[in-house]
C-alpha cells in the first residue's frame, strides 16, 4: 500500500554525491562482506557509479585505507601513512 521502506528512504552516492531513493541504489560495503548484515551500516552507489567501479578483488586495499586514516585525517597525513603501509605490505609479499 505505501511501498517498502527502501522506496521511501533517500541515500547519497559516495562516488558522485547524488541523492536517490535507496531502492535505486547499490549497496557498498567497504569491508567486502556485504552478506553479513548484523550491526552494519552500508554506503551506497548510484547505478551509474556502480557500473563504473571495478569488481575485481582488491586484496587488503580497504584495510590499508582504513589504517591510513582515509576520511578521518588531513590529506598530507593520510598520504604519508598510506605510502608507509603500502611499502610495508610490498616488503611482506616479497
Amino acid at each position: 500500500m505505501f511501498g517498502s521502506r527502501s522506496d521511501r528512504e533517500t541515500v547519497t552516492c559516495i562516488a558522485c554525491g547524488d541523492r536517490l531513493a535507496r531502492s535505486d541504489a547499490r549497496e557498498y560495503d567497504k569491508h567486502g562482506d556485504r552478506w553479513e548484515r548484523r550491526d552494519k551500516a552500508f554506503e551506497y552507489l548510484c547505478k551509474g557509479c556502480f557500473a563504473d567501479t571495478s569488481h575485481q578483488p582488491r586484496g587488503d586495499l580497504e584495510a590499508t585505507l582504513d589504517d591510513a586514516g582515509a576520511g578521518e585525517t588531513d590529506r598530507e597525513t593520510f598520504l604519508r601513512r598510506y605510502r608507509e603501509l603500502a611499502e610495508e605490505n610490498s616488503v611482506e609479499r616479497e
